[in-house]
């Protein structure tokens, strides 16, 4: 949870941020100590403030906002923070806007305690005045002469911040004119409305996601594609089916046309041979006559001398 606190001084910010802390577990930052942090820890950013501040003038918005940057990346705020002292102004709230924005985070809530300035007045002046008569030594910065010069600054400086933070819709507003207990029961029901919120809101998107998914055209991408592969599949089986049979039943009715086709060549090489053989027997018997002939011939004209 993140959050800011606003309010004129003494309206109880201080209080309410220490309990808020306990409860949810979360870190208050505060712009002054993180500055004494950073500039002890002798950060890049620690020792350009130091040289501002040892000058005597204020720190820029741009320093202030670069040492929250370097804080909210500490193990300690992953959970959440409350802001106190910052943002005084609407320009220092763009830049923290901006600084959140660019870390993917939100800011929860900004609350703002809400309380009557004349009756800080006599709080202050009845504290002051019990202080005294204790024999307890007055801070300077504790005075109704002080709070009257910081109401005043808080009213030109910060107050428009409600209206900033309003049209954001990120203001909540707490009657702190209430009991301190009262108060913190406050705060506590509208962070707990805000969180229940919340969580209905990111259930309804989840929710919202998965018809979306599930309704994607089934005729297109990989809908499609998959009816399509379907589709060959079948178209091969069923062809594979037709033709093979039929090349079976071809190739079985080729079986005897070829046997048939062997036998004629066979019987054809046979007749062959044999008209061949008859030939040659005949050729023989014809050598043979005219050789008889021929020694018959020769025995006669012997006889003859």
């Amino acid at each position: 949870m993140r959050l800011i606190l606003l309010g004129p001084p003494g309206a109880g910010k201080g209080t309410q941020a220490q309990r808020l802390v306990h409860k949810h577990g979360i870190v208050q930052l505060s712009t002054g100590e993180m500055l004494r942090a950073a500039v002890a820890a002798g950060t890049p950013i620690g020792l350009k403030a130091k040289d501002i501040m040892a000058s005597g003038a204020l720190v820029p918005d741009e320093v202030v906002v670069g040492i929250i940057a370097d804080r909210i990346e500490e193990a300690d705020a992953k959970k959440g923070f409350i802001l106190d002292g910052f943002p005084r102004t609407v320009p220092q709230a763009a830049a923290l806007d901006e600084l959140l924005k660019k870390k993917h985070l939100k800011l929860d809530a900004v609350v703002e305690l809400r309380v009557n300035e004349s009756a800080l007045l006599e709080r202050v002046e009845t504290r002051v005045a019990q202080m005294r008569e204790r024999g307890e030594e007055v801070r300077i910065d504790d005075t109704p002469e002080v709070l009257s010069k910081r109401l005043a600054s808080y009213r030109a400086q910060t107050e428009p911040l409600v209206h900033y933070y309003s049209e954001k819709r990120k203001l909540i507003t707490v009657d702190g004119m209430m009991t301190i207990e009262q108060v913190t029961a406050a705060i506590n029901r509208v962070l707990a409305a805000l969180e229940a919120d919340s969580a209905a809101r990111a259930e309804k998107k989840a929710a919202a996601r998965k018809p979306a998914k599930a309704s994607k055209p089934a005729g297109k991408a990989k809908g499609t594609t998959a009816a399509k592969k379907a589709a060959k599949k079948a178209t091969r089986k069923a062809a594979k089916k037709t033709v093979k049979p039929a090349a079976r039943k071809a190739k079985k009715a080729s079986k005897p046309a070829g046997k048939a086709v062997k036998g004629r060549k066979k019987t054809a090489v046979k007749a062959k041979s044999r008209a061949a053989g008859t030939r040659t027997a005949k050729t023989r018997k014809v050598a043979k006559k005219a050789t008889k002939k021929g020694a018959k011939a020769v025995k006669r004209l012997t006889k003859r001398r």
